[in-house]
């Protein structure tokens, strides 16, 4: 006869507070933890610091253009090959030491970052910018076509290009696509694109390598009116019509955005309110930007934009 002895349970058990390891962790159990209701943070907090945002994006129009004199040379010459003027020249190097000044105050380990059209007179204009910095003062400079003059099409009939002109200006400066060329609209869609580009470089340090970051880098982007008008209203998120009423900028003309207390990019930390109103900014367009000068990067301005009465019209 066979006796069986009782099966008893195995002596294992079931660690609950060790990791794979078999590590002990020391954290009691509490199912309320924010850590357990989102894991990600787990993940973030495991992350090193991230680098510090530039403390400026300055946004530089070309100096003056042979085309700027004299548009019958686009007849004659393809936009992207219109260079800068004697002046255009001499604009461009006095933009560079209004620049060096601006960012040298108060700091000693102050760089700047380029990001370039490709266009002759955006080259050129950087060159001119160049003068007023040493080569260990220049972080990088990048070529990005995205940030481009709007196309006008290719080479430009004098007499049809004014009528086009003229044109636009009754169907409205953001949506009026020339010929063979783009609208406003469309040099928005490549903007956009080009903006997560940037924003991702910044938020990976892209412009300084590990062991050299510092709050004091600069990001200078080298375009053309619209384009950088465009930018503006992609990043703060501006309405068709607030972009119509913007004026352009001076050729070698710049607009900073400066980080504020809390880290956001404020057109109001460098430049006055009668500054930006002159350029074309609103009374709503100044309050966000007051906001944005002590606001944290994340947050939302929910009291922008609520301008539900002129979209609907039926709100007493």
């Amino acid at each position: 006869m066979v006796c069986l002895s009782p099966v008893r349970p195995s002596r294992a058990r079931i660690r609950c507070c060790e990791d794979t390891l078999g590590r002990q962790h020391t954290r009691r159990w509490n199912p309320t933890s924010p850590e357990l209701q989102f894991p990600e943070l787990l993940y973030r907090a495991s992350m090193p610091l991230p680098p510090p945002r530039p403390r400026r994006i300055i946004l530089v129009r070309h100096g003056q253009s042979e085309g700027n004199v004299d548009e019958g040379a686009y007849t004659r010459v393809p936009d992207p090959r219109i260079g800068l003027t004697s002046q255009g020249w001499e604009e461009a190097v006095a933009c560079g030491q209004r620049i060096r000044e601006l960012v040298s105050t108060g700091s000693d380990d102050w760089k700047v970052y380029f990001y370039v059209s490709p266009y002759r007179r955006t080259l050129e204009t950087l060159r001119g910018l160049g003068k007023a910095f040493e080569p260990e003062r220049i972080a990088g400079v990048r070529e990005e076509p995205r940030i481009r003059e709007q196309d006008f099409g290719n080479f430009q009939d004098r007499e049809k290009m004014r009528v086009e002109k003229a044109t636009r200006r009754r169907y409205g400066r953001f949506f009026y696509r020339f010929p063979n060329g783009e609208s406003a609209a469309d040099v928005y869609d490549r903007i956009t694109g080009f903006r997560e580009t940037l924003r991702a470089d910044i938020d990976i340090g892209r412009f300084q390598p590990p062991g050299q970051r510092s709050p004091n880098m600069n990001i200078v982007l080298v375009s053309h009116g619209l384009t950088l008008r465009v930018f503006l209203m992609r990043w703060y998120k501006w309405t068709v019509e607030q972009f119509e009423g913007l004026n352009n900028f001076d050729n070698g003309g710049m607009l900073v955005m400066q980080t504020g207390e809390g880290g956001r990019y404020s057109l109001l930390v460098h430049h006055t309110e009668e500054e930006l109103e002159a350029f074309g900014l609103t009374d709503d367009m100044l309050k966000d930007q007051l906001w944005q000068k002590t606001a944290k990067p994340g947050e939302l301005n929910y009291n922008f934009m609520r301008n539900e009465q002129s979209f609907f019209t039926h709100f007493v």
